[in-house]
């Protein structure tokens, strides 16, 4: 396992639409290994490929419940809002208060191409959003409605 670089805001390859995987193979195991080490390494809770300058359609989240690695993720169906703290590892120092679903269910695929769902709320329903943005090439500052300082900050832990 590696840690990569993450892509800053200002580098155009975060305002691409991503490609699908198509090969399941020992690459794309060892790139979601990768992005998950950086992802913990830079202290986020969600990192997808183009952040680390891969354009497919792949992200992992740790909310503090476990890995979740999804590729080819597709929102199905939301639910609801929540309006809360976010911010970006390839955004760092900006902050804002977004609106989000409460609830989503994402079907995707493992890193061996099973499929599954997940049915989401609050915190992971959230990072899901913002993961399968990035794919979309969004960055989350397209959902803030009120900046704020790090000091506003409620960061959730993994300890």
């Amino acid at each position: 396992m590696a840690i990569r670089n993450i892509v800053k805001e200002g580098d155009p390859i975060l305002n691409k639409v991503c490609r699908p995987v198509e090969k399941f193979d020992e690459k794309l195991a060892a790139l979601l290994d990768d992005m998950y080490e950086t992802m913990l390494n830079g202290e986020g809770v969600g990192l997808a490929a183009p952040q680390v300058g891969i354009l497919r359609r792949i992200f992992v989240i740790d909310i503090g419940e476990g890995k979740i690695e999804c590729v080819n993720p597709k929102i199905i169906k939301t639910k609801g809002r929540q309006e809360g703290s976010e911010g970006c590892l390839s955004c760092p120092g900006e902050y804002g208060i977004t609106e989000r679903p409460m609830y989503v269910t994402v079907s995707a695929q493992n890193r061996f191409g099973d499929q599954f769902t997940i049915n989401a709320e609050g915190l992971l329903a959230k990072a899901i959003c913002h993961e399968n943005d990035h794919l979309d090439g969004i960055l989350f500052k397209e959902h803030v409605i009120r900046t704020i300082n790090p000091d506003e900050l409620k960061v959730p832990s993994r300890k």
